[in-house]
């Protein structure tokens, strides 16, 4: 088994720059996650394509994030830190360029394949730097900050986007991002400093296939389940989400048999560690429940409630931004009072708020469902923040990039899953209550009722596995190994902790 790293220690100002450049950068890719959703009735005008044509435009980029990030736990312990970010940055650029300059449907479809590529590489980076630079201790903290920026982004890119096409064309997404991507990349490259020594290793071809077919098939399957008659494939969602499966299963067969005798691509014996694999647990539960919360409740407020896109965007915002806000306390909470005190109220509370919205119908007032729905992030606030803290802290250093990655990988089958599952309730019954009589509206408010009554499953389910996390022990921290400056430099070895 490979030897443990230590945790590399730098001046307190220097910790703060680095997570700082790598927070920010990663805000600026992820808010590209959902920038797309307003736009997508006016690219089916100009590009002339279908509802399900453009919604690929959403799909492919948690498609490709789901094929690269499985290959990032060995990617990430074999280049410098500089290199990752690098890479990263450099592809997100070249997708938004070229998105902003598409000249057909095709082309714009080929950039956000480009821009998941390098989002993908941020997040493990994001958290595996954060694992060795930051003292166990101090890191429910220091993750509760990072969580802000984690859960607003993806929260503000509707509001983002319909503001921006009130002002001007589809291309002002991608032109607007672009200077503050392009300026943070030379910040970037300025100021950040190698973490340790790039690892050399053999890479196994056989399991690089495996993981993308695989991910890439489940993912696009579990996405198709969801899409019902919308979007009829050549190939059946079903048999898709199935050999997804079987190539899944055999990508984690091989890394198992590697491990015994080489190094894995992704090392799973991240999941032996018994508080490693219950955050994960509990992550992918949560991740399918608050997915499906975030696909129904648009639907819900515009097609039921009779609300703009804008309307819907703007009211989703201070769930986004007090999920954020309050990640910082409970990162402190989470210092002084551990894990469970905060992961099982935090869960109920999900629960709960996902019960109410499957109690509400065409008459409930909007305040209602901006009520309930801070509530369900605040929730959701007490459930992340500890869980990835948790989750991670127990792994050792050489295991913290293949952590990051199969919880991000799992995290894209989850939203998958969760989406596939709520809108696949949602239409059934809505069809149902059409058949039976029932107004289109109605229909449709009795459809999104059950497809909430789900999420509530799911939040119930979250409540029992919350029951059992525990908040790891706190290891004796090892030596501190070189940590190398913008040209190689060693820099001074000075215990901190992040300001």
């Amino acid at each position: 088994m490979q030897a443990p790293l230590a945790t590399p220690t730098l001046p307190p100002a220097r910790v703060t720059a680095v997570l700082r450049i790598l927070v920010l950068s990663t805000f600026v890719v992820l808010l590209n996650e959902t920038i797309m959703v307003n736009a997508i009735p006016r690219l089916m005008r100009e590009f002339e394509v279908t509802a399900a044509a453009a919604g690929w435009l959403s799909t492919a980029f948690m498609l490709t994030m789901a094929v690269v990030i499985p290959v990032t736990g060995w990617f990430l312990q074999r280049v410098t830190t500089r290199t990752a970010y690098g890479l990263a940055m450099a592809l997100f650029l070249a997708g938004t360029t070229l998105a902003a300059a598409a000249p057909a449907f095709p082309v714009l479809l080929i950039a956000r394949v480009i821009q998941a590529s390098g989002t993908a590489v941020m997040m493990p980076l994001l958290m595996t730097t954060l694992m060795t630079l930051v003292p166990p201790h101090d890191r429910g903290r220091v993750m509760g900050n990072i969580t802000l920026v984690i859960s607003v982004a993806p929260a503000l890119g509707p509001a983002v986007s319909g503001v921006l096409l009130q002002l001007g064309t589809w291309r002002l997404l991608f032109l607007a991002v672009l200077p503050i991507a392009g300026a943070m990349a030379i910040v970037g490259h300025r100021r950040l400093v190698n973490i340790g020594e790039p690892q050399a290793g053999p890479i196994d071809w056989v399991s690089v296939p495996l993981a993308a077919a695989g991910f890439g098939a489940l993912v696009y399957g579990l996405s198709g389940l969801g899409a019902g008659d919308e979007a009829p494939a050549v190939v059946p969602a079903e048999a898709t989400t199935a050999v997804g499966a079987l190539l899944v299963a055999l990508f984690v067969w091989r890394q198992l048999a590697l491990q015994r005798s080489s190094t894995p691509l992704l090392d799973l014996r991240a999941l032996t560690f018994r508080h490693f694999s219950v955050a994960l647990a509990l992550m992918c539960l949560s991740f399918m429940a608050l997915m499906g919360a975030f696909i129904l409740l648009p639907i819900y407020l515009q097609e039921v409630c009779g609300l703009s896109s804008l309307q819907t965007g703007l009211l989703l915002i201070p769930g986004g931004l007090t999920m954020g806000l309050l990640g910082p306390q409970v990162g402190k909470l989470y210092d002084r009072l551990g894990a469970p005190r905060l992961v099982v109220p935090g869960a109920a509370l999900t629960a709960l708020c996902l019960g109410l919205f499957a109690l509400m119908g065409e008459e409930t007032a909007p305040w209602l469902v901006l009520a309930v729905h801070v509530a369900l992030s605040a929730g959701m606030a007490f459930v992340f923040t500890p869980v990835f803290t948790s989750g991670l802290s127990v792994l050792p250093p050489h295991l913290y990039p293949h952590g990051s990655a199969i919880l991000g990988s799992l995290q894209q089958v989850a939203a998958a899953a969760g989406t596939a599952l709520v809108i696949s309730v949602m239409s059934g019954r809505a069809a149902t209550a059409a058949a039976d009589g029932a107004a289109p509206t109605d229909a449709l408010a009795t459809g999104i009722q059950w497809g909430f009554g789900i999420g509530a499953v799911l939040g119930g389910l979250t409540v029992l596995v919350a029951l059992l996390v525990r908040t790891p022990p706190v290891p004796e921290p090892p030596a501190a190994p070189e940590v190398q400056g913008e040209e190689g430099t060693s820099l001074d070895k000075t215990a901190t902790t992040p300001g």
